[in-house]
């Protein structure tokens, strides 16, 4: 519910972006600000939380209907630690919800109503460090800790105020697909996961079915202990693990895409192909065309040259609208074809771009970006540093 109230209310947001913690009572009707720096009157800085009943009319908050608000702690105090009258009403504690008891009330009259529960809780924060600030300089409400969704709330375990922050949050919900498949995390996988998981897809379906080794962790993101090395975890089980202390929803299937499960691609919404095995490639693309499934494919092809590396970075999309280029576009042969895509040299930035370019295209397609061209591949030449984009689809093509 919080999540939900943060979203659509600014005033809320904007505590949350300014870095305070804020909460909700049981039954949703008191909004919490935690973490509040006072002096007690024995001149120490402790911290108290300040309740407000909350004026809501169904997920959107109305301008408060009193100046009033609750206090959990003890007796505020001025820096000299006597009490602070421009807010001292007599009152004593009472229970306003099962969980929720408070210790006493205050009572800041302004000259007009409050405007918004910004306004409204920032003024007692304001009058509570100030006088903390007397005594500690670093007392501070604004802690930017992030606070923890429950499952039936998100797929994030703690909320996205990167994204609230911006003012894209609705735009970020086109993110909020099904199912998505990454097959192969090897260099580019690994970071397409790495984008990926950072939106609110609700499933995320990793396939590999290889260890993850010493030469991984160099073209991979983060960075991994020896101590894990030494382990020799599968991928996507050192993979599930690194991301699910931030999102739920990963599901690891820890094999090789082939005939037995390839089916299981034809449930999702969109596949990304992160893998050099031609043979088996070339039979997923044809499954995805046959059941209308989106994808992009990634690849590059590298060479040294006269002791510099070239080459290009490509990106090749498929949509149930266009995919007649993609059996001339991708090439269909396994890694250790002595050929342009044959190389196996991969260096972590490129993998992270060739990422970066997939996972925008993806954005783009789900109307996330605004997209002119409506490339279905793009190449990135490294010595040009320049991106070639072809199979551009006109808007009326789209339409």
């Amino acid at each position: 519910m919080l999540h939900r109230l943060i979203d659509r209310n600014d005033d809320l947001r904007r505590l949350v972006n300014e870095g305070y913690e804020i909460g909700l009572s049981t039954s949703n009707n008191h909004l919490l600000v935690k973490h509040v720096p006072y002096v007690n009157s024995r001149r120490e800085v402790v911290y108290g939380t300040l309740v407000a009943a909350l004026h809501l009319s169904g997920e959107i908050v109305n301008p408060p209907n009193d100046h009033v608000v609750k206090f959990i702690g003890e007796q505020p105090c001025n820096a000299e630690g006597q009490v602070i009258n421009e807010i001292t009403n007599p009152s004593g504690p009472e229970n306003l919800d099962r969980d929720l008891r408070v210790d006493r009330t205050f009572s800041a009259r302004p000259n007009t109503p409050f405007p918004s529960y910004y306004a409204k809780m920032t003024t007692y924060v304001g009058i509570l460090e100030g006088y903390a600030q007397l005594i500690d300089k670093n007392a501070n409400a604004r802690t930017h800790r992030p606070y923890t969704l429950a499952e039936s709330e998100s797929v994030f375990k703690y909320a996205d105020t990167s994204s609230s922050r911006a003012g894209i949050s609705a735009l970020t919900d086109r993110l909020a697909i099904d199912r998505v498949a990454i097959i192969g995390l090897g260099g580019t996988g690994a970071y397409v996961l790495d984008f990926i998981a950072k939106t609110p897809v609700k499933e995320i379906h990793l396939y590999d079915g290889d260890r993850f080794s010493s030469h991984n962790a160099f073209r991979a993101p983060g960075a991994t202990s020896i101590e894990m090395l030494e382990t020799l975890p599968q991928k996507v089980n050192y993979y599930e693990q690194s991301y699910s202390v931030m999102r739920r929803g990963l599901v690891v299937h820890d094999a090789y895409i082939d005939g037995e499960n390839l089916k299981e691609l034809l449930t999702m919404n969109f596949v990304f192909l992160c893998l050099d095995m031609g043979k088996i490639k070339k039979a997923i693309v044809e499954a995805l065309h046959q059941a209308g499934r989106p994808f992009i494919d990634v690849g590059m092809g590298l060479q040294s040259i006269d002791e510099h590396l070239v080459g290009v970075v490509r990106t090749t999309a498929s949509t149930l609208e266009k995919n007649d280029h993609v059996l001339e576009t991708i090439p269909f042969v396994d890694g250790d074809v002595n050929n342009e895509y044959g190389y196996n040299i991969q260096i972590a930035e490129l993998n992270a771009l060739n990422a970066a370019l997939a996972v925008i295209k993806w954005k783009k397609l789900c109307g996330f970006y605004a997209d002119e061209t409506h490339e279905c591949s793009s190449f990135y030449s490294i010595t040009q540093n320049s991106i070639i984009n072809e199979c551009s689809i006109c808007p009326d093509e789209k339409q």
